[in-house]
């Protein structure tokens, strides 16, 4: 007979934010088998968290996902209608989340913990005057060659380099606005509550307007994943917000000589190292900036670490600590 999971209320609340790039790497195949295998290896890291009950609310990106739907769109486009970027978000969201769910069901039964797991469609408020509108500064989709980059352009689309000195360092570019709400925020704290295993805000959840008579319009954009999971955990009154990425600890001075990790930091600290940009835009410093938040929210600690670690750093023996002070 499975065990019986400890009972959720008697631990923390923790968020969890898991990067696109952990479930679809650069020169993956991207089908559905290989990208559930990547999802496996990923959430069997996760077990330590589940089996000793804590609430957990799991997001995700989906930087590659969301690129890659919107080349079959254009590629498609002589036989059937584009689809907006909004809604491309809108279908990566449900895509990535079965898949999330499915294998979390599959490990949990095979590990013997009763908890269910829901996927729940997710989308914020954001600001139509927001700056981020202007900038287009998420990246998304393949990594691209000077070649590849110039018909993108030709497309229309804007592209910036994330991987200077790379054979391909580029990527296109889409609008990134901070989220503001989560419309379905009654819905997740009841699912967390019961104790539910709750997938939300994936891709960082589908952004609409508010409307002056209360009702909400959609608008193109890709949320940054590390922001709205910062939100999601203010909304579930989260303990702990946990940023998941490919490297251990955040680090200063990152790809010099000098380079050094972080380890336990204060929040102020972390803001005046954010200040002097020790954090690369479209990468670490989202994160950064969304663990800063959430601790200034009353959060009792945030934690930035890649997946093999995520016991010790949730144990404070790995990762970067930022903590209130």
């Amino acid at each position: 007979m499975p065990s019986a999971t400890p009972e959720p209320d008697n631990n923390k609340t923790i968020v969890i934010a898991l990067g696109g790039n952990a479930i679809l790497s650069d020169g993956d195949s991207g089908d559905v088998a290989q990208q559930m295998r990547s999802m496996e290896l990923a959430c069997r890291q996760l077990v330590p968290l589940f089996r000793s009950g804590n609430r957990v609310v799991i997001t995700h990106g989906n930087g590659p996902q969301v690129g890659n739907l919107l080349v079959q769109q254009e590629n498609a486009a002589l036989e059937i209608p584009q689809q907006s970027l909004d809604i491309c978000v809108a279908m990566t969201q449900g895509q990535i989340g079965t898949m999330l769910q499915q294998v979390l069901d599959k490990i949990l039964r095979v590990e013997g913990i009763q908890r269910d797991v829901v996927t729940l469609v997710s989308h914020f408020v954001v600001a139509e005057d927001d700056p981020g509108f202007s900038l287009a500064s998420k990246p998304i989709g393949p990594f691209l060659d000077a070649l590849s980059k110039k018909k993108y352009e030709e497309r229309g689309h804007t592209v910036m380099e994330v991987r200077p000195n790379n054979d391909k360092p580029f990527r296109r570019s889409v609008a990134s606005p901070l989220p503001l709400r989560l419309v379905e925020r009654r819905s997740l704290r009841a699912l967390v509550n019961q104790g539910t295993i709750v997938i939300a805000g994936g891709g960082g959840g589908i952004p609409v307007i508010l409307e002056p008579d209360g009702s909400y319009r959609r608008i193109e954009a890709v949320i940054d994943k590390d922001l709205a999971g910062e939100n999601l955990a203010e909304s579930v009154d989260a303990d702990i917000y946990m940023v998941l990425t490919d490297v251990e600890s955040v680090a200063l001075d990152f790809g010099t000589d000098n380079q050094r990790p972080i380890r336990d930091i204060t929040v102020t600290k972390a803001e005046e190292y954010f200040r002097e940009g020790q954090f690369a835009l479209g990468s670490m410093a989202p994160k950064v900036l969304g663990c800063i938040k959430f601790v200034e929210f009353g959060g009792e600690r945030a934690v930035i670490t890649g997946l093999e670690w995520v016991e010790d750093a949730l144990a404070g023996r790995a990762g970067t600590q930022i903590l209130p002070g």
